[in-house]
């Protein structure tokens, strides 16, 4: 089994002691299947057990070990340490309050996420013995990829756009929008559209595509604006030309 040391820097952060965030190198045997998640677990392990990062699945399917990797928004059980150099900077994600060395605040996220009202809102309310809501799979296969999201925040901390406007409500809350505003059960646009389509919401979007570059399940978040904005914009001009006949 081949093991190799590589040097982990990472960036430090503890409120309580620490006016400003700092970097510290540890000295680390990776072996040749090790993903950046490994590494800074032996860290906590074995040499500091203060660092302090998030993540639970270890299997890119909760989303919650986002970080920068040499610069680069990567979910760190993804980042298979041999496809870095001998030194690694791990950082948190970009954009977001830092809470404690790897750890983000994601109150402002959350906060927007919600706004938007990411589940169904049915037309007519069905009662238990009415059976589900059904759709075709040409219906679902129209929104598949965009309901892939597991809320890693990658797309965030690549995004030019949220990095400058703090009132953009950002790529994953807005695509799970679209997502919602597309499905085929769902009938809540004027619930989502002051969120959606007002200030902050999809126009305010450059379409760089940063978000869909490292999105790490294809979510194609860019391409779910831009359709958001056709969809907006149907719905400003079927209300202008026909009152009450909007989306």
């Amino acid at each position: 089994m081949t093991v190799q040391n590589r040097q982990i820097e990472v960036l430090r952060y503890d409120p309580e002691r620490d006016e400003t965030p700092r970097f510290e190198t540890f000295t680390v045997p990776c072996k040749e299947e090790w993903v950046v998640l490994d590494a800074l677990t032996y860290i906590k392990d074995e040499l500091d057990p203060s660092l302090t990062f998030r993540w639970s699945c270890h299997m890119a399917v909760c989303g919650s070990c986002g970080m920068q990797v040499d610069n680069k928004p990567t979910l760190s059980c993804k980042a298979f340490v041999r496809d870095y150099g001998e030194k690694i900077r791990v950082e948190p994600l970009a954009n977001f309050p830092i809470e404690r060395d790897l750890v983000i605040s994601q109150d402002d996220f959350m906060e927007k996420l919600q706004r938007g009202r990411p589940w169904i809102i049915p037309e007519q309310k069905r009662e238990v013995e009415d059976g589900p809501y059904v759709q075709t799979p040409m219906q679902l296969d129209d929104i598949k990829e965009h309901t892939m999201c597991i809320n890693c925040l990658l797309c965030y901390a690549a995004c030019p756009v949220y990095a400058l406007e703090r009132d953009f409500v950002g790529p994953a809350a807005l695509t799970l929008m679209y997502r919602y505003n597309a499905d085929s059960r769902d009938a809540g646009w004027d619930e989502r559209r002051e969120v959606f389509a007002g200030h902050g919401g999809v126009w305010e979007c450059s379409f760089v595509g940063a978000c869909s570059d490292v999105c790490p399940k294809h979510v194609e978040p860019a391409t779910a604006i831009q359709k958001g904005k056709m969809d907006s914009a149907v719905d400003y001009f079927t209300r202008f030309l026909m009152p009450g006949g909007g989306k």
